[in-house]
């Protein structure tokens, strides 16, 4: 739910007309640095949470700009994901600018089909940065390209997974762990094949030592559990029988994790039960 200012507007809409001014003054000039500004000043960064209404209203003007504007904006939010991690450590203001820039860069892709190979080539990249939140803004990013663009989308990502690192299977998983673009059954269905797939490669590893392993450890002990609850009970819960039967110490973490999740709790609470009583028994009812 967005958060009313006092006047009782959305904050993302009061954002949008200071943006627009913004963003019109940028297109005839070419000088971006007012934007920038002001997205700095309103960062609310440092701070544990950055400014996500306007992140939010930074993005969604892209989705409504005029296709006369599309380069210009395309090159601002690309200057925006430029931002380093030397110029821009974490919690500096500054760090916003990938931040929304990232997010930005989703939308254009999601509503102009011409940018959305360009948008997910700069996503894989940016899925590999340092900083938390830019990671955090990839995948929003490619849930709003599957909210529009599912089919591409989803092949793309699919790649990320056979040629790419840790932090790029992070990345999917992650996207694709959205319950309004797991509405749609080929998603959904789709969203747990890739998951099945970044787990496999994890039984297949001797290489769990890593910052980047532990970054896309953790992100599954949530994300397996947003997909399950958009399949049908007897396919999810399967799975997570299946994956058990693993008897690896790291499976079995991102198992318990998500079995703490409300919404796994929720939806099967006598099942979820029931394999969190069989996880704290001996590993040798696993072969029976």
């Amino acid at each position: 739910m967005q958060k009313e200012s006092q006047g009782g507007m959305p904050k993302t809409e009061l954002y949008k007309q200071d943006l627009i001014r913004f963003l019109e003054g940028f297109l005839k000039t070419g000088d971006e640095n007012k934007i920038f500004q002001y997205l700095l000043s309103h960062s609310n960064l440092p701070s544990p949470r950055g400014n996500l209404e306007l992140a939010t209203a930074f993005a969604e003007l892209m989705e409504i700009s005029s296709s006369k504007s599309l380069e210009g904006l395309w090159g601002l939010c690309m200057k925006a994901t430029r931002t380093s991690s030397d110029e821009a450590p974490v919690n500096d203001p500054k760090e916003f600018l990938p931040f929304c820039g990232t997010y930005a860069i989703g939308a254009l892709g999601s509503i102009y089909p011409k940018y959305l190979d360009k948008a997910l080539l700069r996503l894989k990249e940016l899925a590999h940065d340092s900083r938390w939140r830019t990671r955090e803004a990839v995948a929003m990013a490619v849930q709003k390209l599957l909210e529009r663009q599912p089919k591409r989308t989803l092949k793309i990502l699919d790649g990320w997974i056979e040629n790419s690192n840790w932090l790029a299977m992070r990345a999917v998983a992650a996207g694709v762990a959205e319950p309004r673009v797991l509405r749609d059954e080929q998603t959904a269905r789709k969203a747990l094949e890739l998951h099945k797939k970044i787990l496999a490669k994890i039984l297949r590893t001797t290489e769990r030592k890593s910052s980047e392993f532990k970054t896309m450890r953790k992100g599954l002990g949530y994300t397996l559990s947003v997909v399950i609850c958009a399949r049908p009970k007897e396919e999810g819960l399967a799975y997570l029988y299946q994956l058990m039967k693993s008897q690896d110490v790291d499976i079995l973490w991102i198992v318990r994790q998500n079995l703490r999740k409300k919404r796994l709790l929720k939806r099967f609470p006598d099942e979820a039960a029931s394999i969190k009583e069989l996880l704290q028994k001996p590993f040798t009812y696993l072969s029976i």
